[in-house]
């Protein structure tokens, strides 16, 4: 049955051992979930841009941090959305990348990726319009406007790559378009 298309991959060893190192997984890379995460090279099948979420996040805080964003309130909110979602999906993307999510089992990683992509969505929508709408043309510093200016619309970029990677994480959940046996066994589609 192993050589069967679809056919459900086994692990050797108990669920919860951590006898074997973590290797890289080169589907993820492949997957719309993945590519979103992290750098990729080929196609997506479903023809979807492919944003890197941790460049365009890191774009989103470096611009505004460095403009004195300590002078106005509503920087301090993007900066705390950009850096908090940037650090976390790091976190996420090298727990997949490794297959560290098989090594704990227990937890249900499609639906706690869902959760977190929805939150990190509806905070990016709060951050890009408090960004935007804190943008003055009139500032006395000209560098700073474009630097907020240019920041608001990688935040839009960011919001919308969190939206897509919310229904690819829905998708996951819900195990549309693959095996659910596949899924449950290996913790992605």
């Amino acid at each position: 049955m192993a050589g069967l298309p679809g056919a459900a991959r086994t692990r050797s060893g108990s669920p919860g051992s951590s006898a074997s190192l973590p290797a890289l997984d080169g589907a993820f890379l492949r997957s719309p979930l993945g590519g979103l995460m992290g750098a990729q090279a080929e196609p997506p099948p479903e023809h979807i841009p492919r944003f890197t979420l941790q460049v365009l996040g890191l774009l989103v805080w470096a611009l505004i941090a460095n403009t004195t964003y300590h002078l106005h309130a509503a920087y301090s909110w993007v900066m705390f959305v950009s850096i908090f979602f940037w650090i976390v999906t790091v976190l996420f993307f090298m727990t997949y990348l490794l297959q560290l999510q098989l090594k704990f089992y227990v937890i249900p990683w499609p639906l706690v990726l869902m959760i977190f992509n929805a939150v990190a969505t509806i905070l990016y929508i709060t951050a890009f319009i408090t960004c935007a709408a804190a943008v003055q043309p009139t500032s006395w510093r000209q560098w700073d406007y474009n630097r907020r200016a240019v920041a608001s619309f990688f935040a839009c970029l960011v919001m919308i790559a969190y939206g897509v990677s919310t229904f690819f994480s829905f998708r996951a959940w819900k195990g549309l378009g693959s095996n659910a046996a596949t899924s449950q066994v290996t913790g992605h589609p």
